[in-house]
């Protein structure tokens, strides 16, 4: 837990801008972020189950670019990327 206490001649600015100082130095922020944003990991069974269904979704893409159905993207526009 942070603590800050005003010090006589101090401007409240001046103790916000200490506080946030403090609390940016202790790590409160990212062990909050951290536990916040957590995700467990996933069990053997839905790893494989994901994997399979990105496999089927590729393939299913791929089939239809063959035949010309979907047409094909330059990722690196998309993305941002580099030509």
């Amino acid at each position: 837990m942070v603590e800050v206490k005003k010090k006589d001649s101090e401007t409240s600015e001046s103790l916000i801008r200490r506080f946030s100082k403090k609390v940016q130095q202790s790590g409160v922020l990212i062990r909050a972020k951290k536990s916040r944003f957590h995700e467990p990991a996933k069990n053997k069974r839905k790893t494989k189950d994901d994997a399979l269904r990105r496999k089927d979704i590729k393939s299913k893409k791929e089939y239809l670019r063959k035949i010309g159905k979907l047409e094909e993207y330059d990722r690196s526009k998309k993305r941002g990327g580099r030509k």
